[in-house]
């Protein structure tokens, strides 16, 4: 599917060289965005320009999706089932080689008004096209239940957001679209697509890089655990300890 998508790319491309087609010149509020211990969330503004040939803006105007991804990740994804009416237990589970961390797409108009099914599976637009690659066999009911939970999960978190008819756009040029950044964001790197839609088809595509670290105290203790896992583990058991000791002696005392 990503090859497929690829290839798609290239014509834009192309279109877009020679000046046929119109040229997105997207942008983005914050290219760094750090977490502090005291950070809650944020809001990511997506704004840019689409530039037609000769300036000439067409009177049937075109539409924007934007698309905000984070970091993909493997991942495991466990079902709970009740054992003898009172205890929950792990049954099936099913494994994921990369599933993105975080995904946000907003629109101009939803996304079944902008682009047929196809379209939207090839260039992964909205949750349900997202490609999770599964790395186990199961069979095609199974996998859609896990995908459907995993999906859901990550949406109950708002780590998966859908913002259809959300986006702006101004005089057919100017576009801004808002996507939230919730406080449990993976860190990584990001990437920022903007499409340019017409007619069903997708004429014009840009990305942006968006930085997401840690800073400050918690930077030091990510940096930790990654680079002294032995040292940073003994440190948190001997503080656990202490803190236990501590509390068992004040409650003594009382």
């Amino acid at each position: 599917m990503r090859w497929l998508r690829a290839l798609l790319l290239l014509p834009i491309l192309s279109l877009s060289l020679g000046a046929a087609n119109p040229v997105l010149v997207p942008d983005v509020s914050q290219r760094k965005i750090d977490i502090v211990y005291s950070f809650t969330g944020a809001e990511l503004l997506m704004f840019g320009a689409i530039l037609y040939p000769g300036g000439r803006i067409p009177t049937e105007k075109a539409d924007i999706v934007v698309v905000l991804r984070g970091p993909s990740q493997p991942l495991i994804v466990r079902e709970k089932q009740k054992l003898g009416g009172l205890i929950w237990v792990n049954a099936e589970s099913a494994r994921f080689l990369s599933a993105p961390g975080y995904y946000a797409i907003a629109s101009s108009r939803p996304l079944e008004q902008l682009v047929d099914e196809r379209t939207a599976a090839i260039y992964e637009l909205g949750v349900k096209n997202l490609q999770l690659s599964p790395a186990s066999n199961e069979q095609p009911e199974t996998r859609r239940r896990f995908e459907d939970g995993l999906i859901g999960l990550f949406s109950k978190a708002n780590l998966y957001v859908e913002q259809p008819g959300s986006i702006e756009i101004t005089n057919g040029v100017l576009y801004r679209a808002r996507l939230p950044i919730p406080a449990r964001v993976p860190v990584g790197t990001y990437v920022t697509e903007t499409f340019l839609v017409k007619d069903g088809r997708i004429i014009a595509v840009a990305s942006k890089e968006v930085q997401i670290d840690k800073s400050g105290f918690e930077r030091f203790v990510a940096e930790s655990a990654r680079h002294y896992p032995l040292t940073y583990g003994i440190v948190a058991v001997l503080l656990s300890l202490l803190l236990g000791w501590g509390a068992a002696m004040a409650f003594r005392r009382i």
